[in-house]
C-alpha cells in the first residue's frame, strides 16, 4: 500500500486570493496522482495489463514533450 499523501496549500502562498488557492490545490492534486491511483484500484487488473497501460502512458508523455520542444 502506498504512503498517504498530504496536500497543503496556504492562503499566504496564494497572496490571499481564494481562486488561486483552489487552482493551486487542483494542480497539486493532479500532479500527485491520487485520482489515477484511485481509478487503478477500483477494479483488479492483471500485471500484464498494468505494464501495458504504463508503457502506453509513457509513450504519450514522451510524445507530448517532444511536440512541446518541436522535435519530431
Amino acid at each position: 500500500m502506498a504512503k498517504p499523501k498530504n496536500l497543503e496549500v496556504t492562503l499566504q502562498q496564494c497572496k490571499g486570493d481564494q481562486n488561486r488557492l483552489i487552482k493551486r490545490f487542483i494542480k497539486k492534486f493532479k500532479k500527485s496522482g491520487i485520482m489515477d491511483e484511485l481509478r487503478d484500484r477500483r477494479f483488479h487488473q492483471k500485471k500484464s495489463d498494468k505494464r501495458r497501460r504504463k508503457k502506453n502512458q509513457r509513450k504519450r508523455i514522451l510524445k507530448k514533450e517532444q511536440q512541446k520542444r518541436g522535435v519530431k
